[in-house]
């Protein structure tokens, strides 16, 4: 059954699709640990962990405390909504991280 937030996950596949960078989507079947983020990828050297929302859906506890614990461990996430701000940001993103050299840090 399709979420609203379906669209939004669409969208942030095509764009990293594109890109050509890898990632994968974890399954959210309740065997795995909660809040973990919808897209885990791997840009340039740099990790980064999108959480897709839609309309005025916010992150629940569980999933800020995951994207926090990324951010310490000097990962990048980023929540996205469906909004062309958003997707532009991200791809601004994306291309800035494959211009910089892995062991750079990106804030």
């Amino acid at each position: 059954m399709a979420t609203p937030e379906s669209k939004t996950k669409a969208r942030v596949k095509r764009i990293l699709e594109e890109a050509g960078v890898y990632f994968f989507m974890p399954p959210a079947n309740g065997y795995g640990r909660a809040g973990i983020p919808d897209v885990i990828a791997c840009v340039n050297g740099f990790f980064l962990a999108i959480e897709c929302k839609a309309g005025k859906g916010t992150t629940t506890a569980l999933q800020e405390r995951e994207l926090q614990r990324i951010q310490a461990a000097r990962g990048i996430a980023r929540v996205i909504y469906d909004r062309e701000a958003d997707y532009a940001a991200l791809t601004v993103l994306i291309a800035a991280l494959k211009q910089r050299k892995p062991n750079e840090q990106m804030d």
